[in-house]
């Protein structure tokens, strides 16, 4: 029997060569379709798969090899006696080697939600073909990616078990990864069981901690922080995403320029302003200290003069929508900043995906929101107010739960999370607008749970805030709405929470 090797690509680069290498090698060269014509063209000896199994592509070229002379080839155990009396029996060859990638889905599905063309672009063949051949990984290589030709060509004396083994798992991954796509194109969350398509975009140093090991993985059908282009500084590392996520997340939530300040994957100042110096400068007056080796969000185009402003103090990352060339030449001079560019996102909304051990948490992201209240005290908010309660509530989403936000004219004025009780989380925001010399009179607050006490209601009384929102819910909420009522503080129900653990 002669040594075959089973070529069909839809990714042809490299493949010429490849296919030369193998000839060279002794190996006989099956083919389909369109490669086989290429290799045709380069003076490549191949044969035809409908010319080996005697049946014809049909079916539009739905059914090319999923035929038992091509699988039984690569599945037969070889030094098996009955497999080599079937395969002989019914003038089946070996194939040692298998070099298939897939139609291009994960391209397709970029580009369109045309549902005929998409499930034209499902490959059915390939993934038959790979699997079967990492199944046999001890008698058949299997090259799934083209970027591996060149390493097998310079390795292809010391091919052993162990590396055909290496090869055998990344075609599992490949078809696995493939499947997980179509699945999140046509319809994830829909079944039981599925998989979630990632694949790693950068190696990090490590992770929250130099004992993890890390990396960065994209979803390759969703735009995000996974596409923003790096214009200066250091290599990211996995706290710096974390927090880059949070800033986006606020960047996104707001129409109106908004600068956001991130330490340790929570705000530590937000605000917005006419301009974006204005928005900066209010953010940061918040907490100065915390800001330090923080991150800075800006959801428009950061220009001369905030670069000029950003530079005066130490950060780890900077964030934005664009820079202009004068910004970009200022923020490059602290060489080791990270600078980076985002694609602004209109329709935010993606899994979630948390893990814990033995499994995972999926749910749907808690998407930008529109502000929606009932007031449930005697005593109304004023105009001025409700935006401030509306700003307030919105950047407590993005507080570690239990969170408390005081704001007023567009900032924060101070920011307490992450507490075992909310009426603490109240009290460690106001202790830190204290030390600060921050003012908290007739400022609002927000919470992005319920109060299950009238305590907390007490306590923005003693520090003077003029306004209350809060999802409501809770058994006491009476008690709450008497409490606000007893101190004329408008009160607002959102019916809707947003607890970050």
């Amino acid at each position: 029997m002669s040594k075959k090797a089973l070529i069909s690509v839809s990714n042809k680069e490299g493949v010429v060569e490849f296919a030369k290498f193998l000839s060279s090698q002794g190996y006989s060269l099956l083919s389909t379709g369109s490669t086989a014509k290429l290799l045709k063209e380069k003076g490549l000896d191949v044969e035809f798969v409908e010319e080996y199994t005697g049946f014809p592509e049909m079916l539009d070229g739905r059914v090319k090899t999923l035929h038992p002379k091509i699988h039984g080839g690569i599945l037969f155990i070889r030094n098996n006696k009955a497999h080599e009396k079937t395969v002989k029996e019914f003038n089946i060859d070996p194939i040692d080697i298998v070099v298939v990638n897939l139609y291009p889905f994960e391209e397709t599905a970029v580009k369109t939600d045309d549902v005929d063309i998409l499930i034209e672009n499902i490959d059915i063949g390939g993934p038959s073909m790979l699997r079967a051949a990492a199944k046999n990984h001890k008698s058949v290589l299997v090259v799934c990616d083209p970027n591996d030709y060149k390493n097998i060509m310079d390795s292809f004396e010391n091919i052993d078990e162990n590396t055909r083994k290496h090869y055998a798992l990344k075609a599992f991954a490949h078809t696995a990864y493939y499947d997980s796509l179509i699945v999140e194109k046509l319809g994830l969350s829909q079944y039981d069981k599925t998989g979630i398509a990632v694949k790693k975009v950068l190696p990090l140093r490590y992770g929250e901690n130099p004992q993890q090991k890390a990396a960065f993985f994209k979803d390759p059908l969703k735009k995000g922080i996974a596409d923003a282009k790096q214009l200066n500084g250091k290599e990211l590392s996995y706290n710096n995403i974390l927090d880059i996520d949070v800033a986006y997340r606020i960047m996104s939530e707001f129409k109106d320029t908004v600068c956001a300040i991130i330490k340790h994957n929570t705000p530590c100042g937000v605000a917005k302003g006419s301009n974006i110096v204005e928005a900066y400068k209010k953010a940061l007056s918040c907490d100065p200290i915390s800001a330090f080796g923080g991150i800075i969000g800006i959801n428009s185009t950061i220009d001369e003069a905030l670069a000029s402003e950003i530079t005066k103090r130490f950060y780890e990352v900077v964030v934005a929508y664009g820079y202009t060339k004068n910004a970009l030449e200022i923020l490059r001079k602290k060489k080791n900043l990270r600078v980076i560019a985002v694609d602004k996102i209109d329709n935010l909304t993606f899994k979630e995906i948390r893990s814990v051990v033995g499994g995972y948490l999926v749910q749907d992201t808690d998407a930008p929101m529109k502000f929606e209240y009932e007031v449930v005290t005697k005593t109304e908010p004023a105009k001025e107010q409700i935006e401030d309660l509306a700003f307030a509530f919105k950047v407590s989403k993005f507080v570690k739960s239990n969170a408390i936000v005081y704001a007023k004219d567009g900032k924060t004025l101070a920011i307490g999370g992450g507490q075992t009780s909310r009426i603490d989380s109240a009290k460690f925001a106001a202790q830190r607008a204290k030390e600060l010399n921050i003012n908290l009179d007739d400022c609002v607050m927000a919470s992005d749970g319920f109060f299950p006490f009238k305590d907390s209601v007490e306590f923005a009384h003693s520090q003077k805030v003029a306004a209350i929102v809060e999802p409501g819910g809770s058994i006491r909420d009476n008690e709450v709405i008497e409490a606000a009522d007893q101190f004329e503080i408008p009160l607002l129900f959102t019916h809707m929470r947003h607890f970050r653990h």
